[in-house]
């Protein structure tokens, strides 16, 4: 009898694990893929990305601005997803990324810093303030260590007030060694840096189409973000990056650049 009672245990313990796994590959009653946010101990697995937008890539250049002041409205999860996806996620199955990388290398490692009740889930509830380490092959955010760090993170970079004041951040590190073991000093002094630009302005123009506002900052103390973000050694913070529902949206038409571009033809 209690070998019978074990075995059906153990039956239900693996349908309940399969069950789980079903929901985490995105499988639901009627096979569709899953498209919103799943929890789990110390994981949030992101919306999967897709085209949210109507905004041309035109337009979206056209309002591209540094923002420093947001709004009290907090950033929806979907669209923070979408950002870390333009940021650094896949692109294509063979493993390819959104920002161009020098040989495929892939140096940069990407943390997304969430205040208390600044990030919003689609049932109501918000993302649990911490710091969370982007999983770019499974589109997930792995928690590094919870609380909300927003004010120590501000004090790292010389107590930028937008770096607080901001709903989350986003800061990208590199790990110089998987290009410099490649291309050498080379990759260290000149490809490493234009790859953290690439992501940096992926970030704004995904930002900017989805209504939020950002700036990318580079005057930190190193050891301090890392200490903050809880990264290991090999990752040298390169950009932290603010965002948040601009104070003050930007609105402008092609028509007054060309009004400029016309006064100085002499037109």
């Amino acid at each position: 009898m209690h070998v019978v009672v074990l075995a059906v245990s153990a039956i239900l313990v693996a349908l309940v694990a399969l069950y789980v796994l079903w929901l985490i590959l995105g499988a639901g009653p009627s096979g569709e893929v899953q498209r919103e946010a799943l929890k789990a101990d110390g994981v949030v697995y992101l919306p999967l990305p897709e085209e949210l937008t109507g905004v041309s890539v035109e337009e979206v250049i056209l309002l591209r601005r540094s923002v420093r002041e947001y709004a009290p409205d907090p950033i929806k999860l979907k669209h923070l997803a979408m950002i870390l996806w333009a940021a650094y996620g896949i692109t294509d199955p063979r493993g390819f990324r959104a920002s161009p990388s020098a040989g495929a290398t892939y140096p940069l490692e990407v943390y997304a810093v969430v205040g208390e009740k600044r990030v919003l889930l689609e049932d109501g509830t918000y993302l649990r303030a911490g710091v969370y380490k982007y999983d770019v092959h499974r589109h997930l955010l792995a928690l590094v260590k919870a609380g909300d760090v927003r004010r120590e993170l501000a004090a790292a970079a010389l107590g930028q007030e937008w770096v607080e004041e901001a709903p989350a951040s986003l800061v990208v590190c590199a790990v110089f060694e998987r290009t410099v073991s490649r291309y050498g000093e080379r990759g260290r002094v000149r490809y490493v840096p234009m790859e953290v630009g690439h992501l940096g302005q992926n970030v704004y123009l995904m930002a900017t189409a989805l209504g939020y506002g950002t700036v990318v900052v580079g005057a930190f103390h190193d050891d301090r973000v890392r200490a903050v973000i809880g990264a290991p050694l090999e990752e040298e913070p390169m950009y932290v990056i603010p965002m948040g529902v601009p104070k003050e949206p930007r609105r402008i038409g092609f028509d007054e650049v060309w009004r400029y571009i016309e006064a100085r033809r002499g037109g």
